[in-house]
């Protein structure tokens, strides 16, 4: 998060990085308090009001949301990607809605498939959609969204939200909030004096806390690693090896990423010499950008992948990641989802929630 301060008319704008401050309590941090104070209020508000305004979809059917409570990347994207086909290994039939961040926004719900620009599209749904069998569909509204999946596609049985946490018109069953394992909720702040949407009191009325990257021993946690030991490369795509063909030499590692440090650190652990360059989250990017002075490999994620196709050459190359979850967490997402079919039955079929969630902090 970057705020631009222009100090004279014959200066360029200063830009002031927040995001640094977010991780300690410092005198920025401090002076921000008020407006953290009122962010939080208004987020509270603004949940109690549009719960009272949640509508379910006409054919009833459940609804989890995968998001977070802070800003930056914890993992949604693989965890989303893992539940679609874990739900498919277990006999339901998943759609997936997305907001589609990054893509130009739509004027009605489209759906997104592996040959979908990504740059109309948002990159992580085009990743999704290349990942999984899901019919995958992107709308600013994610209750428009899933009225148009369910629509189409007939056997859809179950939709998994991309995000959404804070979309409170959209009704759901389940809550899963990813949480990095390394940053957690840097210095509890609300924005913009950290880095939370909402406070962490928020994590009492989600179903499910799955931490990434770290192992967790809270009760109330479940953990998720994020695994990737192969690159394939862009241009040729048959051409994937394992991570240690590049072991002791110099790449450019590029990330557009919520939190790059996740995977120029994975790079580095494999034994590569990284020339780290950063792109804020869902950047597009363009021959410039990826321009360096010298023919070293250059490894970038998958999510970023789906932008460069056009300018790839024998140089360029992805890391593909999964998710692999405590298996404990399957089990009990399965429960809930047991628990949430016999308060409907018991509700009489009528397409009313089987259990209601409080509709305050």
């Amino acid at each position: 998060m970057r705020i631009c301060i222009n100090s004279s008319l014959d200066q360029p704008p200063v830009k002031l990085d927040l995001t640094r401050h977010w991780y300690r309590r410092g005198p920025v941090a401090f002076l921000l308090l008020p407006l953290a104070g009122l962010y939080c209020l208004l987020s509270r508000f603004q949940r109690y009001r549009l719960e009272k305004k949640q509508i379910r979809a006409a054919r009833s059917v459940p609804v989890i949301v995968v998001g977070n409570i802070s800003v930056g990347g914890t993992g949604k994207t693989p965890m989303v990607i893992w539940l679609a086909e874990f739900l498919f290994a277990q006999g339901f039939n998943p759609g997936i809605v997305s907001r589609g961040y990054g893509g130009i926004p739509q004027s009605v719900p489209k759906r997104v498939t592996a040959k979908t620009d990504a740059r109309t599209a948002g990159d992580e749904t085009v990743v999704i959609a290349r990942r999984t069998s899901a019919p995958v569909w992107v709308f600013s509204d994610r209750t428009a969204a899933v009225s148009a999946c369910l629509k189409e596609h007939a056997d859809i049985d179950i939709i998994i939200s991309d995000d959404g946490l804070q979309h409170y018109r959209l009704y759901r069953d389940i809550e899963i909030c990813m949480i990095d394992g390394s940053r957690r909720f840097g210095n509890g702040l609300c924005l913009p004096s950290g880095p939370l949407r909402e406070t962490v009191q928020r994590l009492k009325q989600v179903d499910f806390q799955v931490v990434t990257a770290a192992q967790t021993h809270d009760l109330d946690e479940y953990s998720l690693q994020i695994e990737g030991n192969e690159v394939i490369n862009m241009h040729s795509p048959s051409q994937r090896y394992p991570l240690t063909k590049f072991q002791n030499r110099k790449i450019h590692a590029v990330a557009g990423l919520g939190n790059p440090e996740r995977f120029f650190s994975q790079l580095e652990q494999a034994g590569m010499e990284v020339m780290r360059h950063p792109f804020s989250d869902h950047h597009h990017f363009t021959l410039e950008d990826l321009s360096f002075p010298d023919d070293a490999p250059i490894i970038m994620t998958e999510k970023d992948a789906v932008k460069c196709g056009i300018f790839v050459d024998q140089r360029f190359w992805y890391l593909p990641i999964r998710a692999m979850p405590d298996p404990v967490l399957g089990r009990a997402i399965l429960q809930r989802l047991q628990e949430i079919n016999r308060g409907q039955e018991t509700a009489g079929n009528t397409g009313l929630p089987g259990h209601q969630r409080p509709a305050d902090l």
